[in-house]
């Protein structure tokens, strides 16, 4: 999976301060990009969190990670779309429900593992595992709340994005034991 920020073919004889201007011009390109790269960036600190605590694997589970992994390729194609459409709010849309799609995906596999404690160490504190799970959850109320912005104003969207991060922050904080 890659994203990229397209930059534009520009003439050559442009003086430094044309080819300033121009590369100025690719801001909400790359703010999309280091958004989305955050993003990207808490699912896998959350994934590794999960699964570095799962033990035991069966089939449910490699389908539900194939399922997970599809959801995160997802990402981007979307991100791109944000990026080549950021003007209208169907790009912010779609962004946010696959991110509430790919939590929510991961809080299940979490749930499915730690049900009866079958899937992990049996001794992990229940603290622990009810703030793994809150932490997941955080994120997809996140991005449903973003939608509802969206109708407001879409720049604010995209930045209330990275309320995950000091939220996850604070959920880590709440759950240690």
């Amino acid at each position: 999976m890659a994203l990229s920020v397209d930059i534009p073919d520009l003439p050559t004889d442009l003086t430094p301060s044309e080819l300033l201007d121009k590369l100025y011009d690719l801001n909400p390109q790359f703010e999309s990009y280091v958004i989305s790269f955050v993003v990207i960036a808490i699912f896998w600190i959350s994934y590794h969190q999960a699964f570095n605590h799962i033990k035991g694997l069966h089939i449910i589970m490699v389908y539900l990670n194939l399922l997970f992994l599809l959801l995160i390729t997802l990402l981007s194609l979307s991100t791109s779309i944000v990026i080549n459409y950021d003007t209208y709010q169907i790009p912010y849309v779609i962004y946010s429900f696959i991110v509430t799609m790919t939590t929510s995906l991961l809080a299940l596999i979490w749930w499915h593992a730690t049900k009866n404690k079958h899937l992990i160490d049996k001794n992990l504190h229940h603290f622990f595992i009810k703030g793994i799970m809150a932490n997941l959850m955080s994120i997809p109320i996140v991005f449903i709340i973003s939608i509802i912005i969206s109708f407001i104003n879409l720049d604010i969207t995209q930045y209330f994005w990275l309320a995950i991060a000091p939220l996850n922050i604070a959920i880590k904080h709440r759950y240690k034991h």
